[in-house]
């Protein structure tokens, strides 16, 4: 198995951001919702994070792997590798929506007399089903952030780095619907952070495809698959979070601020 040097560093990055999610679990019970403004900063900085390195480092990375052994198609193999990206992911958001509309389950149109017992089911439910479609999803971000982090350090911790941010909400999201339910704060971390262990083992599957089955010479076709699932995850999860966590204007100057960021880390530590 021909694996790089940093292995243990790409792994250990995922693992970080992994379990972020247990933190979101802990601050679901010291904040109210309405009052994470501060989250709406933080999540446009991922998205300003992902998408900047995305488009300005992941994809022409990508062309340099490949342009020396397909000079005449490498543009393309790393167009389809971004198109394949972004159908992995909406192939899981087709199939597995990451969000559960729990105003709606809250306010269900029944008898008052059967309203608690209801909502008891039903805030259940939505916990249980937001911890799974988050595994899901999270499963394709260990991946990125594993293989971005085997082809640059600095790159792949501004990845984890964005990826953990937007973890915490996602922690709060499973979080909440358990503890109403059970009343118990330790079920309710345990089940955050559970939700997050799939972002190590993506880490693990990646390890196997780079090591495997892949040859060094396509490792940019993956990059680039990479990249089409950071754009995808920061304009469909990211940029709706901020938005519904906060002030729009305040999720824009998070934007710009990851965008800047990450452009100046580039700069010194590239």
């Amino acid at each position: 198995m021909n694996l790089p040097n940093n292995i243990g560093l790409a792994f250990s990055f995922t693992m970080l951001a992994g379990l972020t999610t247990a933190i979101g679990g802990a601050i679901a019970f010291i904040t109210q919702k309405d009052n994470l403004k501060a989250l709406s900063i933080g999540l446009g900085f991922s998205a300003g994070v992902m998408i900047f390195v995305s488009m300005v480092d992941i994809i022409p990375g990508a062309e340099n792997l490949l342009k020396q052994n397909f000079p005449n198609s490498y543009q393309w193999l790393v167009f389809g590798g971004f198109i394949v990206g972004i159908l992995v992911s909406i192939l899981i958001d087709y199939f597995l929506p990451d969000h559960v509309d729990t105003e709606e389950l809250l306010h269900p149109d029944m008898p008052p007399e059967e309203l608690e017992k209801h909502n008891h089911y039903k805030l259940k439910r939505a916990g249980m089903l937001t911890a799974v479609a988050i595994c899901v999803h999270n499963f394709p971000e260990g991946m990125a952030t594993f293989l971005t982090t085997t082809q640059n350090v600095t790159l792949g911790f501004s990845v984890a780095l964005a990826i953990a941010i937007h973890n915490i909400p996602e922690g709060i999201a499973v979080a909440l619907p358990i503890y109403h339910v059970t009343g118990k704060k330790r079920y309710a971390m345990l089940y955050a952070a559970l939700s997050g262990i799939t972002e190590p083992i993506g880490a693990l599957v990646g390890m196997l495809i780079f090591g495997l089955f892949v040859p060094q010479i396509l490792v940019g076709f993956l990059m680039a698959a990479v990249g089409g699932i950071m754009t995808y995850i920061s304009f469909d999860t990211l940029l709706p979070l901020a938005k519904e966590y906060g002030n729009w204007h305040l999720s824009i100057v998070g934007i710009m601020s990851g965008i800047l960021f990450i452009w100046l880390s580039l700069i010194l530590l590239g």
